[in-house]
């Protein structure tokens, strides 16, 4: 980009500290976006990067050779391509191609949905702590924003966010949560469905399903209930750099969702990447099986050392750094090692995304010497008598 114009580069915008808020006021938050407005600096190939809740392994082989195998025809829409994406997912998933739209990623349809179903009149109902792009969304289109803590075993306290909001016009469910990992049952969620106002919505971003072995809430979209879960290749698949998602629901819904997000072409690599990856049956139960390795090594490395975390089955996890999490977060980047960010009602807590088996080693080191003070970068005495017990705040 010449240096004359004057629209800021990528890089120099997320480094930005207003970055996030800006982002809001053009309908833009994201989880990269996120992480790297906390991260103050762009990514490192020599660092290790685990802030991001990407996965490590990239697209698989079949993926790759899919890419490869268009990138000539990538002067051409190619919109069949999109309806083979669909038609497959349908297919497996039993559903109707009509219930499933395609997005580049599960953010687009989890930011127009929720300007399609709050307003100044209807409220955004989240857990806290959670994704944080759905009440930033909501606030810059004027809605009320109510969150509320999750339960003692950190599911989503169905209950307590059905109390006291009538006017509610989406509920936001990400199962397994974003930051915790942690699983709301399915009959919780099936509670919240059925006693929810009427003309509201309950959103399930089911962005990390895959990494576990919980069931899916595409039955409720299969019932025909006020229901939209979204789905994204950016986790499990490995595809967080090519952008492709869904948005899955009755047709009436997903079309509120179209008549604000519009219509465009999805990238043709993020395509057929996406096909070559549904269509590879031993994909997902083996990045599944990977994650829960080294995930478990973590927990195993952390207990036997005495850290506090709370147990997750996704591909992030909380620690409880015991003191402001921030000087941790700013001590580990001097390891480079880039991990966070924090969530207010959690102050102490940081996500740490799980990363390959060699990845982790250069966590538990760098953690090893920033918590035994053997580094340069010097913090403040632990805060005792922490623990990871459920968080107490008002509804907002």
């Amino acid at each position: 980009m010449p240096s004359g114009n004057v629209s800021p580069s990528r890089r120099t915008f997320l480094q930005l500290s207003a970055a996030v808020s800006a982002a809001a006021a053009f309908n833009i938050v994201s989880e990269p976006m996120l992480a790297s407005a906390a991260r103050h600096q762009p990514f490192s190939a020599e660092g290790v990067m685990i802030d991001s809740n990407e996965n490590p392994l990239g697209p698989s082989q079949p993926a790759r050779d899919a890419i490869s195998s268009i990138i000539p025809l990538g002067g051409r829409y190619l919109d069949n391509l999109t309806d083979e994406l669909i038609h497959t997912f349908a297919q497996q998933e039993g559903l109707n191609p009509e219930s499933v739209h395609l997005f580049a990623g599960s953010t687009p349809p989890l930011h127009f949905g929720v300007l399609a179903f709050t307003s100044p009149q209807r409220s955004y109902v989240g857990a806290d702590p959670g994704y944080e792009a759905g009440p930033r969304i909501a606030e810059s289109a004027g809605a009320r924003v109510v969150q509320v803590p999750l339960t003692k075993t950190y599911a989503h306290d169905v209950k307590a966010m059905l109390a006291g909001v009538p006017d509610a016009g989406l509920f936001y469910i990400c199962n397994p949560n974003n930051p915790t990992g942690t699983l709301t049952p399915h009959s919780e969620i099936e509670y919240l469905v059925e006693n929810k106002p009427k003309g509201s919505i309950v959103m399930v971003d089911e962005a990390y399903i895959h990494l576990c072995d919980a069931p899916s809430t595409l039955d409720f979209v299969k019932a025909s209930k006020d229901v939209i879960v979204l789905r994204t290749f950016s986790k499990a698949y490995g595809m967080a750099g090519l952008r492709c998602g869904f948005a899955i629901g009755r047709p009436d819904l997903l079309g509120r969702i179209r008549e604000r997000s519009g219509w465009n072409f999805t990238p043709v690599t993020a395509l057929v990447a996406a096909s070559a990856s549904l269509k590879d049956s031993s994909l997902v139960p083996d990045r599944r099986r990977i994650n829960a390795s080294v995930r478990q090594e973590t927990f195993e490395w952390l207990d036997r050392n005495g850290y506090s975390y709370i147990p997750s089955v996704s591909n992030c996890f909380l620690l409880d750094t015991k003191r402001p999490a921030k000087q941790v977060i700013d001590a580990m980047a001097q390891q480079k090692v880039f991990i966070g960010r924090i969530w207010p009602i959690m102050p102490t807590c940081t996500r740490i995304t799980v990363g390959t088996h060699e990845e982790m080693e250069k966590f538990r080191a760098a953690l090893q010497k920033v918590m035994s003070g053997a580094t340069a970068f010097s913090l403040p005495p632990a805060t005792p008598g922490r623990n990871l017990g459920r968080q107490t705040t008002l509804l907002s």
